[in-house]
């Protein structure tokens, strides 16, 4: 697993760096993850916010309340309108960074289907990952 990684959006006006090995890779299967993907699901690199940087422009965000009550940020280049990032409310200290955004995805190797009792009837999903139905609850603590 890379240290190190960078990637961005379609059109390069968003363009982020990595300097932490991922605490998860997930493929997440919640109706908010469908719409943002126009797909069956998500598949993201979860690593500590701390840990990325971005070199030269903003994403645009888009709050939505999850089924969790948390509200969760997607972010997105504003010019291309590719997927770049997910965050919680829940959650502050970590980032999720869509692994098709990455400059070398080919190492994104999922460890759980997440929030599968959401998951469509035609979606095939990789029998040798681990289920979860929903997401543990992570409510934000003060």
């Amino acid at each position: 697993m890379p240290t190190h990684f960078l990637g961005g959006c379609a059109c390069g006006a968003i363009r982020y760096e990595c300097s932490a090995e991922p605490i998860a890779m997930i493929n997440c299967h919640c109706r908010d993850c469908q719409r943002s993907s126009g797909t069956a699901f998500s598949s993201v690199v979860v690593v500590p916010v701390s840990a990325v940087k971005l070199l030269n422009s903003e994403p645009k965000h888009h709050a939505v309340r999850a089924e969790s009550e948390n509200i969760v940020r997607r972010g997105f280049c504003s010019e291309c309108g590719s997927p770049l990032f997910a965050d919680s409310s829940a959650r502050s200290d970590i980032l999720a960074i869509k692994a098709g955004s990455l400059d070398d995805p080919s190492w994104f190797k999922p460890t759980v289907d997440i929030w599968t009792a959401s998951a469509q009837p035609w979606d095939y999903m990789n029998p040798d990952l681990a289920k979860i139905a929903k997401h543990p609850p992570m409510r934000k603590t003060s």
